[in-house]
């Protein structure tokens, strides 16, 4: 054969690679989508998917407009890219909805509906600039009831009708899944939820999130080797959570360069606490005008919380920077055995600024700044904080003399009531480690600033308290351990 020839067959061969190299592209408006605002276009998009997906994957495109849909699932291969003048709008009719791996949260709903979903699918993705609105309203009861009306259904069709609140996005196990540059707003319960998947990559995507209630923002449910940032994240519920409603662990996590609001807690590890937690970093995040915690590590469903490192945090207007409870509540989820009382040990928490929320606009008065407690039989082990500084309003013109244990209880500050120390309540610990932590009071407060009960071990190393603001009423520096009975 000539070398021209040979040239020839080489040069015929790359092209043909290059071809089916290039990813396929699919708009849904070629299957029949229509971005009225009126059209219902769930099987018109998800024709293209699956189009998509039987060719060997590729984009499917949302095109500038507003296209209603109920449920669509995405598969093997298939990036969901949707254009930046484009809104991908949830129906508001609950029967349009299709319910993945069903199951009952820890406020006893049920749960698995979803706008956009995927179950053991790989390399999906959600992209652009566009808005995927959940049009959450339309599932609070008032609205409800008028769809009732308005679709003429039976009284044995109207029971439960919409009491399974979709979820905006809904992972479940899946992986190799991003998320990219998207806006999704106002589902009727969580945001964006990942259970048993991998390979996360969630990066500069913004969440409002307040049509209903339990609107979280994203959740990593059982769920592992996952990466946020640069995310705006704006809940009625908890901004981001790590929890486990299997007994399967969540782990292997790094968030970063985020900006969180919530109404109810920022950065929250449980309740949902039946699997471990472990390897997890958050650093560099920005917390702000938050009603109901910056930090929440809660243990009380048997997860063993460990090696957790959270850095370089801000906080503005948040009630309690830093709550840490290990409990026995031991709630099931899925049918799953019932876990032993779990532990939490080998946390760091370092380089902490916050100012906290007004007496006035605080939900226990007067308000502490930090809360860590295990139970009689269960203390938590090592806690290492450094580089801590909270401001707070004071006020507290009593003693508190007990805090109540609540092993069993839903794990919330706001059930503790009024601490008897200001700055920092730790209750059964075994080995606690202080350096460099300050409180800055606005008004007189007679609570002490620290108060240590039943820890076995703890250690202050130039920590410095804060009477007033301004001014420093004194100074507590020790060089070693001691412990106490």
């Amino acid at each position: 054969m000539s070398t021209k020839k040979i040239i020839a067959i080489i040069a015929l061969i790359s092209i043909q690679i290059s071809c089916s190299n290039k990813t396929k592209s699919y708009n849904i408006e070629e299957y029949g989508a229509k971005g009225d605002g009126v059209t219902v276009n769930t099987t018109y998009i998800q024709d293209a998917i699956d189009t998509c997906y039987k060719n060997g994957g590729g984009t499917v495109f949302i095109s500038d407009g507003n296209y209603i849909s109920g449920t669509i699932l995405l598969k093997d291969n298939v990036t969901l890219h949707i254009n930046e003048n484009a809104k991908l709008i949830g129906s508001s009719n609950p029967l349009d909805y299709k319910s993945i791996d069903t199951f009952v949260d820890a406020t006893g709903q049920e749960r698995g509906n979803c706008l956009i979903g995927s179950k053991n699918a790989k390399n999906i993705g959600i992209t652009g600039k566009g808005t995927i609105d959940g049009n959450g309203t339309s599932f609070l009861r008032k609205n409800l009831s008028l769809k009732i009306k308005e679709l003429k259904l039976s009284p044995e069709q109207k029971k439960g009708f919409g009491n399974n609140r979709p979820f905006l996005l809904r992972f479940v196990k899946s992986s190799q899944i991003t998320l990219k540059d998207i806006n999704l707003r106002q589902p009727a319960a969580w945001t964006c939820h990942f259970y048993q998947s991998n390979d996360i990559t969630v990066n500069n995507i913004s969440i409002y999130s307040h049509a209903h209630r339990n609107n979280d923002g994203i959740d990593l449910d059982s769920s592992y080797n996952a990466t946020i940032t640069n995310c705006d994240i704006n809940t009625e519920d908890d901004a981001i959570c790590f929890k486990t409603t299997s007994p399967l662990p969540t782990y292997n996590i790094n968030v970063s360069n985020c900006k969180l609001k919530s109404d109810w807690g920022a950065l929250k590890f449980g309740t949902e606490s039946m699997g471990d937690f472990y390897n997890i970093n958050v650093k560099n995040c920005n917390i702000y005008n938050t009603k109901g915690g910056g930090i929440k590590m809660l243990s009380v469903d048997g997860a063993n919380i460990h090696d957790i490192n959270i850095s370089n945090i801000k906080m503005n207007n948040v009630d309690m920077p830093l709550f840490i409870r290990l409990g026995e509540r031991l709630r099931t989820y899925r049918d799953a055995p019932q876990q032993s009382v779990g532990s939490i040990n080998n946390i760091t928490i370092k380089n902490i600024n916050a100012t906290t929320r007004t007496t006035e606009e605080s939900r226990i008065q007067p308000p502490s700044g930090i809360l860590i407690t295990g139970t009689p039989n269960h203390k938590i082990g090592k806690i290492n904080i450094e580089n801590i500084k909270v401001e707070l309003p004071g006020g507290g013109k009593t003693i508190v003399d007990n805090v109540e244990e609540l092993e069993k209880n839903y794990p919330e500050f706001i059930h503790f009531k009024a601490l008897p120390a200001y700055g920092l309540f730790a209750r059964h610990i075994d080995d606690i480690i202080i350096n460099d932590i300050e409180f800055v009071l606005q008004t007189e407060d007679i609570r002490k600033p620290v108060i240590f009960d039943d820890v076995t071990n703890y250690t202050l190393d130039e920590t410095t308290t804060t009477r007033y603001k301004k001014s420093i009423s004194w100074n507590w520096k020790t060089k070693k351990s001691f412990t106490t009975k």
